[in-house]
């Protein structure tokens, strides 16, 4: 793939508490690691990946890595309201970051008004289900999922266990929205950027309020 090429760009935010193994989920999808030890994000670290989401359709995935302690958060309350995508991530084992994640999903929807996030769930660490240090049942998960209107999956960074299928679905996820109409591409928002393709299949029209696909 020609990384040079892209026709959409998406801004995709990553949020929960501390050390619920955001930035070990990023390294895993983005460079295919896992470390034991990793240092905790100050602020906001960065990362880009690529994505073909159907046949000549491809996408440009900026992630912002935010950290979780309360002392950087108004660091990273400043990149809500330029992203479209959000995956919260807890920590199977710690209750607490299950705990939180409500307020996560309430603070950013608050701020990034009148723009739309699109989110999904991620119960990190699923290589201990099954251990007595699960904290937080798949179905209260889904429950809460469903709740807040966002699908759940199960992933470790440590296995890899579908790391590579919750950044997918949720890119997807976005991807449709912006077919749909629900998400829209707008002036002075960086949530979303377009290019017109070089012989891909597709005519992208990109304007300041609205996007046309057409297919040849």
């Amino acid at each position: 793939m020609d990384l040079t090429l892209w026709q959409y760009q998406f801004r995709i935010i990553m949020l929960g508490d501390s050390t619920v193994g955001k930035s070990s989920l990023l390294k895993r999808y983005t460079e295919d690691l896992f470390l034991e030890s990793i240092n905790q994000t100050v602020g906001v670290d960065f990362y880009v990946h690529f994505l073909e989401v159907e046949p000549g359709v491809r996408v440009k995935l900026q992630f912002w890595d935010t950290a979780g302690q309360e002392r950087f958060r108004s660091v990273t309350r400043s990149y809500y309201r330029n992203s479209v995508g959000g995956m919260l991530v807890f920590d199977m084992s710690n209750r607490a970051t299950f705990d939180h994640i409500k307020e996560w999903h309430t603070e950013v929807c608050e701020r990034v008004q009148p723009h739309k996030v699109v989110f999904v769930l991620v119960g990190q660490k699923s290589d201990l289900e099954g251990h007595e240090e699960r904290a937080v049942s798949r179905l209260e998960a889904e429950k809460l999922a469903g709740q807040l209107g966002m699908p759940y999956v199960e992933a470790s960074a440590k296995s890899g266990h579908n790391v590579r299928a919750a950044f997918e679905l949720l890119t997807r996820r976005v991807y449709q929205g912006l077919l749909s109409g629900e998400v829209e591409p707008q002036e002075g928002w960086d949530g979303v950027k377009c290019a017109a393709p070089q012989e891909v299949g597709f005519v992208v029209e990109c304007h300041c309020n609205n996007v046309t696909i057409m297919k040849h």
